[in-house]
């Protein structure tokens, strides 16, 4: 049978109610009602040919509460003049929740837009786009106005999240809820408060004004004539915060960028040198040190797809840049160490070398082995001191 059904119906104001559409009209004040439902109903040929089914159907409809039906009448060649739902209609907001058994939420969706109307308004157009999603809320909502009555009073306040004092309110509770936050405190905060230059929740703190943990930077000098501390040593492991490495300009030639923490640890001394140890991709901890662009920089990285992006990367921030032993020959010398790569990278990396551009077309391309990587820790730590004495 398909005709329409007292299911059909309540699926038909259950996707509004998904779609938040009767809830938005509560914060919006726009009515969807009276709403008419889509009803199929029999075929005058139906009518003729199944009367019971339909006299069936007719009661099933008839009996639904919260509903209006309009009624058409007919006359039956046997059963004489009889009445069929031809329009379903919801004629309130009230009716349609409790035709769906949905009044809780409701009651829920009005308590936190009265709330939030009294405390922040600029919120209630988030709460009509987003009604559903408010409802999912509804237990946090009170501490989230919290946070954003907080920083529209203090605007971009250069302070940490810990340092926010909100009754109930700590760290960790921002961290959790830096997506819907950010909705939030977009729709809140004035546009001079917002750096719109910052998005996505790892700069979260740096969009609204808020101090982020710095960013360090671990290095050694290789050079024990050079060493910062005394007595001299090659083994002096400094880590410092991104500022203060900027303005530290020291008296080296080279600069050896290595992604692995125990070739970092076991770089053997190098004249007139230092290394540094890499995060992967992303070089912004790099970016104001610019006396780095004076100086000779080697990157070491794993040969593989992902070892030549990050290098290409990294000759977005110094254009000269050269790489240390991700070249074919070393490649071929460990054969029997080769790997596997999990996942590659597939796009064109336009700052590699001549060189480095056809090793890589070759690792992209499996020409030599499927998704093949050579981890640079697999490099036999001789052919590392024959390749610096080179150099």
């Amino acid at each position: 049978m398909s005709w329409t059904t007292p299911a059909d119906l309540r699926t038909q104001v259950s996707r509004l109610w998904e779609r938040g559409e009767l809830l938005a009209g509560l914060a919006t004040g726009a009515s969807l009602f009276p709403k008419r439902l889509v009803l199929k109903s029999p075929t005058s040929a139906e009518i003729t040919e199944r009367f019971e089914d339909i006299r069936q159907w007719s009661s099933s409809l008839r009996a639904i509460a919260h509903c209006r039906l309009e009624m058409r009448e007919f006359r039956h060649r046997v059963f004489g003049t009889n009445a069929l739902p031809v329009e379903v209609w919801i004629d309130s907001f009230e009716d349609a929740v409790a035709f769906i058994g949905k009044q809780r939420e409701a009651a829920r969706f009005l308590s936190l837009l009265d709330m939030t109307r009294a405390r922040e308004p600029r919120l209630v157009p988030w709460l009509a786009k987003r009604p559903i999603r408010a409802l999912e809320l509804a237990e946090v909502w009170g501490r989230l106005v919290d946070v954003c009555v907080w920083l529209e009073a203090h605007p971009r306040p250069g302070v940490y999240l810990r340092q926010i004092d909100i009754a109930d309110v700590h760290t960790k509770f921002i961290e959790a809820h830096r997506g819907v936050l950010a909705e939030l405190l977009d729709c809140v905060l004035p546009a001079d408060s917002v750096d719109p230059a910052r998005s996505g929740l790892s700069q979260f703190a740096a969009r609204y004004g808020l101090r982020e943990k710095p960013l360090r930077i671990r290095f050694r000098v290789l050079d024990a004539r050079k060493a910062l501390f005394h007595p001299a040593s090659t083994e002096q492991d400094v880590t410092l915060d991104a500022a203060s490495f900027a303005r530290l300009d020291l008296d080296v030639r080279r600069i050896f960028i290595t992604e692995n923490e125990v070739n970092f640890l076991a770089f053997p001394p190098v004249d007139d040198s230092m290394a540094v140890f890499g995060a992967g991709y992303g070089f912004e901890m790099l970016a104001n040190a610019n006396w780095l662009s004076r100086r000779r920089i080697c990157y070491w990285g794993d040969i593989d797809t992902h070892g030549f992006a990050i290098l290409d990367q990294l000759r977005h921030q110094f254009d000269h840049v050269e790489s240390f032993l991700m070249d074919r020959e070393t490649l071929l010398a460990f054969q029997s160490q080769w790997d596997r790569e999990d996942k590659q990278t597939l796009r064109d990396l336009p700052r590699l070398t001549q060189d480095e551009r056809a090793l890589y077309d070759d690792l992209r391309d499996n020409r030599l082995r499927k998704n093949l990587r050579l981890e640079q820790e697999k490099i036999s730590f001789g052919w590392v001191e024959a390749a610096l004495r080179k150099m």
